[in-house]
């Protein structure tokens, strides 16, 4: 396949085969970033753990210390008595039954969907529609809540949710290419510190096996882990 321009130009500002320390991918990363908007910023992280087992399942939440760089449109689902709360929270949809209907018929215009523990059962029948969009609130993600406020504070000011993929990989989106060097770091190394504190008892041998950073459309970065601190 033809390298185009572009590509040649970014690969010819860094070394595919070395592995450098969070800033300074950071850095390269926002010089090889030609897109003409704001691309995402995407860390990988390959862990050794056996995602087929349950007790290495690594899943959880992180907030980001300087936010994502994305509007994220929240959908809160509550009983009539929270959703003032919801609402002065900074939640983009508030209600229950009409939005549960809406997306029955297929309406998931979308990214975050908060609810309460109580509500949970009536959202059942649309984990077809929710499930393969990762829309499903989850105890664990901290989207089923009863302190609906809360939560919607915290999506809104940058926290994400992650888990690893069935080849053992966590994919995250940790910011924008417009952000300083410093702040794409220090993004990526709180997912990173908050993995190492999630590494499962039963994982053996080496739990980060590589980290590579990248953007929209840019090729990665190869992340040496030996110059993150804990791993």
């Amino acid at each position: 396949m033809a390298i185009s321009k572009k590509r040649k130009e970014a690969l010819s500002k860094f070394d595919p085969s070395q592995a450098y320390s969070l800033v300074d991918a950071a850095k390269i990363l926002k010089e090889i970033s030609f897109t003409k908007f704001d691309a995402s910023v995407d860390i990988d992280v390959r862990l050794g753990v056996d995602p087929r087992k349950a007790d290495q399942m690594v899943r959880g939440v992180v907030a980001l210390p300087h936010g994502t760089g994305k509007t994220v449109r929240v959908l809160v689902l509550c009983t009539p008595d929270k959703e003032e709360e919801a609402k002065a929270a900074g939640a983009d949809h508030v209600g229950l039954d009409d939005y549960i209907e809406k997306i029955g018929q297929g309406w998931t215009d979308i990214d975050v969907i908060i609810t309460m523990p109580t509500v949970m059962a009536k959202l059942g029948r649309l984990g077809r529609v929710l499930g393969p969009r990762g829309l499903m609130p989850n105890p664990k993600a901290g989207t089923v809540t009863m302190d609906v406020g809360q939560a919607v504070t915290e999506v809104k000011a940058g926290k994400i949710d992650f888990k690893v993929d069935k080849t053992g990989i966590i994919h995250a989106g940790v910011a924008k290419v417009s952000f300083d060097a410093d702040k794409i770091a220090s993004n990526a190394n709180e997912l990173v510190q908050t993995l190492l504190r999630l590494k499962p008892s039963s994982a053996k041998g080496t739990y980060v096996r590589s980290i590579t950073l990248s953007s929209t459309m840019s090729p990665a970065v190869k992340i040496d882990p030996s110059t993150i601190n804990g791993v």
